[in-house]
């Protein structure tokens, strides 16, 4: 299963401050039950425009995790809100079919 979410990052910030953030929140949610490693990749064309996708072994274990609240956590991500705008995107199941060539 896999969390996606975009990531505007607000003038006068730059993408490398949420990064800084993102990685620390991550270290930390990593730790979880189920939870398979995050990614955060930038739009070619707007370096302002982030794709952050989460990695889980399920919705269930992601789901475990967001009813324990982590004040370590949500501090970072307090942090990052003045510099930045997250819109989930959703949560999306693993591929049926991955087409490599």
């Amino acid at each position: 299963m896999k969390y996606i979410f975009e990531v505007r990052i607000k003038d006068g910030h730059t993408a490398e401050q949420y990064a800084d953030a993102w990685v620390k929140a991550s270290a930390i949610i990593q730790r979880a039950p189920g939870a398979l490693g995050t990614e955060l990749h930038r739009k070619l064309d707007d370096p302002k425009v982030l794709i952050a996708i989460a990695h889980w072994e399920s919705k269930a274990a992601r789901d475990a995790m967001e009813s324990e609240h982590n004040a370590e956590v949500a501090e970072i991500i307090r942090s990052a809100a003045p510099y930045c705008e997250i819109r989930p995107l959703g949560e999306f199941a693993d591929p049926e079919w991955v087409v490599r060539s």
